[in-house]
């Protein structure tokens, strides 16, 4: 159950649109604009390259990066296989 409004203004012919390419998919425009929005929410924090930690998160991300691979055969496996465009 949703249980917080997200309001905001568009033009008429934004919201048809919206509305057209909801139709399409067989959803309301509340729905397609919050999956649209959620997908597009996710990317931008996917995507982000750039990340600020104090000194003791730093020490330890750098300690993680830092440590020996542990064997993992199904990893190993993966990179010998030839890639398909190289077939």
């Amino acid at each position: 159950m949703r249980d917080i409004a997200i309001n905001l203004r568009a033009r008429s012919e934004q919201r048809d649109l919206i509305d057209r390419a909801a139709g399409t998919l067989g959803k309301n425009r509340s729905d397609f604009m919050l999956e649209a929005a959620c997908e597009k929410a996710q990317a931008v924090v996917l995507d982000r390259t750039f990340f600020a930690l104090d000194d003791t998160a730093f020490a330890r991300f750098t300690t993680l990066l830092n440590a020996p691979v542990e064997p993992n055969a199904a990893l190993d496996r993966l990179l010998a296989r030839r890639p398909l465009w190289e077939k």
